[in-house]
């Protein structure tokens, strides 16, 4: 067999399994692009565009990292939402009180505020409302509005932080203005300059295999469920549109937006996933029971298109979820306040 030379071995990896593809026209290919998807704006902006208050964001920093929200004293949003492992906790379902596991695996965080609504079934309108749930969940945090309202108030740090971030009330430490704050904060849990946004905006960022990717992303199908700034997160559609998977994968006890809507038309179906950072955070599904992309990528071509890809397909639209991954957060751990002799006590 005839030795690749150096530079030819090089290329075959770069383009991975793209070999077996033309070559897409790069400048038409964002052509396209550009009217079905949107580059993610910078923190600046986003700043600015949704008026954000400094103190606030700063008090709801500190509240996203709180593990004394908790009734126990040791699971903050951070535990299921880490900011270091691309907003999510890369287990299937999430730990909460008493080492008890959520039933769903816990969405990513970041970029969470260019959904339409939050969670899988999305029963949360908004981040603020999001924030509100884990906390009351006996699965989850367990604790209630009057636990976090004593806890707060207790520490007179957070007393000043409250009054710096909601001016003009009379009693700023409330349950709300918690959820409020931690909504502030997560805004601007954003990823921008991915390699896909740089392509987007007209730099020639990508290689063949990821040319090849997304090409085969738009024409196969997957904007139809994945499009917009977050690839996904607009919309509902059913588990199985074409093919249901298995009982593993799609649990049949978990009948996904019904619980919420009681609409028959609605067993099943799920709060599209955005794909922003997709390669960060494994395992997949709302089961948490997919933990390799390119299985992720083969079982949503049947399930939801009816279509058994390639293995060459599949590999060149997982290398272009790979260009999905932005710059992360750069969060510095907050010096949270001590609590004082009058702070609720944990219980487990």
């Amino acid at each position: 067999m005839k030795k690749l030379s150096g530079t030819l071995l090089a290329s075959l990896l770069i383009t991975g399994s793209a070999v077996a593809f033309a070559q897409p026209d790069a400048g038409k290919l964002r052509e396209r692009a550009q009217q079905i998807f949107k580059p993610i704006p910078t923190i600046d902006v986003i700043i600015k565009e949704r008026k954000l208050n400094a103190d606030r964001i700063e008090l709801g920093k500190s509240l996203f990292f709180e593990p004394r929200l908790s009734k126990s004293h040791i699971i903050s949003c951070n535990t299921c939402h880490s900011v270091g492992t691309g907003g999510a906790d890369n287990i299937p379902t999430s730990i909460g009180h008493g080492w008890q596991h959520g039933p769903r695996n816990s969405p990513t965080v970041l970029n969470a505020v260019f959904n339409i609504a939050q969670f899988w079934d999305g029963r949360a309108a908004d981040l603020k409302e999001q924030a509100k749930g884990p906390v009351q969940a006996s699965v989850e945090m367990n604790a209630t509005p009057k636990h976090v309202e004593d806890t707060l108030q207790s520490i007179p740090e957070y007393v000043d932080m409250f009054k710096k971030a909601f001016p003009g009330e009379s009693n700023p430490v409330t349950f709300d203005n918690m959820a409020k704050a931690i909504e502030d904060f997560e805004i601007t849990l954003i990823t921008p300059n991915s390699k896909f946004d740089q392509f987007l905006e007209g730099k020639d960022s990508f290689n063949k295999a990821e040319l090849v990717g997304l090409e085969l992303f738009m024409n196969k199908g997957c904007i139809a469920c994945h499009a917009g700034i977050n690839l996904g997160g607009q919309s509902y559609f059913p588990f199985g549109l074409v093919k249901k998977p298995g009982a593993d994968i799609l649990p049949e006890d978990d009948r996904g937006r019904f619980v919420v809507t009681k609409t028959a038309s609605d067993e099943y179906v799920f709060r599209a996933s955005p794909l922003r950072n997709i390669a960060l955070t494994a395992p997949y599904f709302h089961s948490g029971e997919v933990w390799s992309l390119e299985q992720a990528v083969a079982i949503m071509g049947t399930s939801q298109l009816g279509a058994e890809l390639s293995d060459e397909e599949v590999k060149a639209i997982t290398a272009f979820l790979h260009t999905l991954t932005g710059d992360q957060p750069k969060v510095v751990y907050p010096t949270l306040p001590p609590s004082s002799k009058t702070t609720p006590k944990p219980s487990m």
